[in-house]
């Protein structure tokens, strides 16, 4: 070790740097790449369901809205479904709509009345392609909730559920 020379000295992490300052080697410490924070990515944007067009030989022909976005909904406060249906919603932001599909299912179970969570199954649905399963979850979802225009005003819902 004269003449400060570190290069026969382990020089990985922790060991070369108490070494280093035991020894007054300044400089023989492994430079480490600085650590990124971690950050969350920004939920992804839900594209809207399919539009689907009749062709003149009755064939239904589907195509996805290039601008409408939707965004699952929050249970109101209170809720049996609640905690659920915001463990669903967490799941969708996240694109793991099938994991979500579970989630609406059982905040469904726990408030039947629940349209929010209706609304978000008819969401997920769609999202895996299950587009029959998906208008029927967004007709009954409407049906709970006239007044709601989340809901109702979804263009999701509206490309479901046109004729």
């Amino acid at each position: 070790m004269k003449g400060k020379d570190c290069r026969g000295v382990a020089t990985i992490g922790v060991a070369c740097v108490s070494l280093a300052a035991m020894m007054g080697l300044a400089g023989c410490e492994q430079r480490q790449p600085p650590v990124e924070s971690k950050q969350e990515a920004p939920a992804p944007k839900v594209e809207a369901a399919p539009k689907v067009e009749v062709e003149p030989t009755g064939e239904a022909k589907m195509e996805m809205s290039a601008t409408a976005t939707v965004a699952a909904l929050p249970a109101p406060d209170g809720s049996a479904g609640q905690a659920e249906n915001k463990e669903g919603v967490t799941h969708a932001q996240a694109g793991h709509w099938g994991v979500a599909e579970g989630h609406f299912r059982k905040a469904l179970e726990a408030d039947p009345k629940l349209a929010e969570a209706q609304f978000n199954l008819g969401l997920a649905l769609s999202k895996q392609d299950k587009h029959d399963e998906a208008t029927t979850a967004f007709k009954k979802a409407a049906e709970m909730a006239p007044d709601n225009a989340m809901i109702t005003e979804s263009p999701i819902l509206k490309e479901h559920t046109s004729s």
